[in-house]
């Protein structure tokens, strides 16, 4: 999940947990051990890399991991431990919550079925689901699937709630964890409350959107937005180490363990099981590896994925908002994002975030490079969990400016 400021018609949950929540085909090579390139020589890059990832462990994240792949080879960096508990290191290559890095593989799909002509991102979502984003003001009639990709709508964000955090405490996430929905639950949540803004209005980021692509897809298809996620990206990419578990709490081995920090100065809990209430749909319910999320990335951005004309709407953007907490200059298109470059030019990617982790895929134009960077602790005050989101977009823009 990524979440964004809202307005105060919106339920929101406690300013230090909001803070905590604020907010990738190359060919396959040896794992590189941390802090070294593939080759095992001395190289730049991978020193930097490791400076950065260290430097993170030293602004309080239990766990980091990168993983850039490039011309130049695979460069890895892991620091911090992977279980506090035994100090055992973070696993190369291990499974990661990808939270909203899933809403690209969603948009991805809505778009080959644009190209087959099977639906437009003009249709209305009432034409595909009849009834279903209506109440408080809200009106599928007047919302069209590219707003819905876009974050346009103005469709009021589910993840957000009360509702949905009813206990923003590690006590309310222990109890609450286990509380699965269907995507027909999570939009009725959405629907109590009003509009965020008018329908083509400035982008309004919303996890209710995608769940309502996903529901698009199995209306236009017949078969699930996961079925369809495995059956048109997973296995022509053979990305063999990706799923979506639905409700399956629980992440495959190996992985790092997550950690949330639910006020400031508090205890960190360990958030590893999935918090089903906003896990596990078409807006952040899937699990990967960095390996896998590169490849999904690299062959996205060469055009491997989508016909020319989709691949071109979804690189049409517009600003994120300056509260989001996206690096500035940020825009977003269609379940994907651009984000300038230090060194020049920009990478194109999406953020995932959750209780106790962050992720960072980013690939650059073409595809040429991919990295993806991972946090497996999040803290409870907003200067803090700042910082730390600048160091791991930090470290994307080393690996890809170095690489």
């Amino acid at each position: 999940m990524t979440t964004t400021t809202r307005r105060t018609a919106l339920h929101r949950v406690p300013a230090a947990l909001a803070a905590a929540l604020l907010a990738a085909l190359l060919p396959a090579q040896a794992e590189a051990a941390p802090g070294h390139h593939s080759d095992r020589r001395p190289d730049p890059l991978t020193g930097s890399l490791q400076r950065g990832a260290d430097a993170l462990r030293d602004a309080g994240v239990t766990g980091v991991s990168v993983r850039l792949d490039a011309p130049g080879g695979v460069r890895t960096a892991r620091s911090g431990v992977g279980d506090p508990r035994t100090g055992r290191p973070v696993p190369a290559n291990g499974y990661l919550r990808i939270g909203s890095a899933t809403k690209t593989f969603t948009a991805t799909v809505v778009l080959q079925l644009a190209g087959e002509g099977r639906l437009s991102l003009d249709d209305t979502v009432e034409r595909w689901l009849p009834g279903t984003v209506r109440g408080s003001g809200n009106d599928g009639r007047r919302i069209t699937l590219r707003q819905l990709l876009r974050h346009t709508s103005g469709i009021p964000d589910y993840a957000t709630t009360e509702e949905t955090v009813p206990d923003p405490s590690a006590a309310g996430y222990r109890e609450h964890r286990w509380t699965a929905r269907t995507s027909e639950e999570r939009v009725a949540v959405a629907m109590a409350y009003p509009p965020t803004s008018d329908p083509g209005g400035p982008m309004e980021y919303s996890n209710t959107n995608y769940v309502l692509a996903g529901m698009v897809i199995e209306a236009v298809t017949g078969r699930t937005w996961e079925e369809e996620v495995r059956s048109r990206i997973l296995r022509p990419l053979r990305l063999t180490r990706t799923t979506a578990p639905g409700d399956d709490p629980f992440l495959p081995r190996p992985h790092a363990r997550n950690h949330q920090q639910f006020a400031p100065d508090g205890p960190m809990t360990d958030t590893t099981v999935a918090y089903l209430p906003f896990d596990g749909d078409a807006d952040g319910g899937m699990i990967s590896t960095a390996r896998d999320v590169n490849r999904f990335f690299a062959a996205l951005l060469r055009g491997e994925l989508l016909a020319p004309a989709q691949f071109a709407e979804m690189r049409r953007t517009v600003p994120v908002p300056d509260d989001h907490g996206s690096p500035p200059g940020t825009r977003y298109g269609l379940g994907l994002s651009w984000t300038p470059l230090s060194c020049g030019g920009g990478y194109w990617g999406h953020s995932g975030t959750g209780f106790g982790y962050v992720v960072q895929p980013a690939a650059t134009a073409g595809g040429r490079a991919a990295v993806t960077v991972s946090a497996h602790s999040r803290p409870g005050d907003h200067a803090t969990a700042v910082r730390q989101l600048e160091g791991v977009t930090g470290l994307a823009d080393r690996a890809l400016c170095g690489g």
